[in-house]
């Protein structure tokens, strides 16, 4: 998958943007289309053709506007890019989640799958660097409602930071796993079952005494799914990461 890098327009430019504190031009007819207009119509494409279909072009033709038009509202792509991060973030318009600290695990384990929904529902977002935070009002609120699940357990900020960054972590290669099964089925026409009843024949001319332990355990999960059950493997994952965090909530209550 190839990637964009969030982050390398002007940042003041593109927070005046995501916080609505952009200066309106002075003089002209009002504009046509909101900033938020041009945004949607580039997740919109995004969602069904991926980041590449995303061209300043056609989102103006999208909402139809002049490309040069486009500019008056959002200064170069770079700035879009980090908008539409900011726009599919937090969940939508959803009042925040209320969470009780004595159902933690059920708490964190609904963010996580949230959170990998999101990725599910906006694969392209996989395809976008973001060492630096897009720090819009949604990608706040997202950051906000991970914080509250692990509120209220004895951890400390820092405790509670660094578990968001590793649930965050692994949900998203988790969901990077299910994109790229997704797009290798695409480009190659071919799904998983057809692919292993494809080599199949060849696998069994072969002599596998070499790898006993492969041997003993490859058929036995082949049989059960193939090349992987993505969602079995990510609700095994997130329950092994939910028994660690137990253990330091656990030691972090006997002082």
């Amino acid at each position: 998958m190839a990637e964009d890098i969030a982050g390398r327009g002007d940042p003041i430019k593109t927070l005046q943007l995501m916080w609505g504190k952009a200066e309106a031009p002075k003089r002209g007819p009002k504009a046509k289309v909101s900033v938020a207009d041009l945004v949607a119509a580039a997740v919109s494409i995004a969602d069904a053709e991926g980041i590449e279909a995303v061209s300043t072009r056609r989102v103006a033709e999208a909402v139809g506007i002049s490309a040069m038009s486009f500019y008056t509202h959002i200064p170069d792509k770079s700035v879009l890019l980090d908008l539409m991060l900011d726009a599919v973030s937090g969940g939508g318009d959803y009042a925040m989640p209320v969470f009780d600290p004595a159902q933690w695990r059920a708490n964190v384990t609904f963010v996580a799958k949230s959170f990998r929904q999101y990725y599910i529902d906006h694969p392209w977002v996989l395809q976008v660097s973001t060492h630096r935070p897009v720090l819009g009002p949604n990608t706040l609120k997202s950051y906000e409602i991970f914080l509250s699940a692990l509120d209220g357990l004895g951890l400390d900020e820092i405790e509670m930071d660094m578990n968001v960054t590793m649930i965050a972590n692994y949900v998203f290669g988790a969901a990077r796993d299910v994109a790229r099964s997704r797009m290798v089925k695409e480009l190659t026409g071919m799904s998983d079952d057809e692919w292993w009843y494809a080599i199949a024949p060849f696998l069994q001319t072969l002599d596998f005494s070499a790898y006993p332990v492969a041997n003993r355990v490859g058929p036995i999960v082949g049989e059960l799914y193939g090349l992987g059950d993505p969602n079995r493997a990510f609700d095994f994952g997130l329950e092994r990461i939910l028994d660690g965090l137990a253990v330091m909530i656990d030691r972090k209550a006997a002082g």
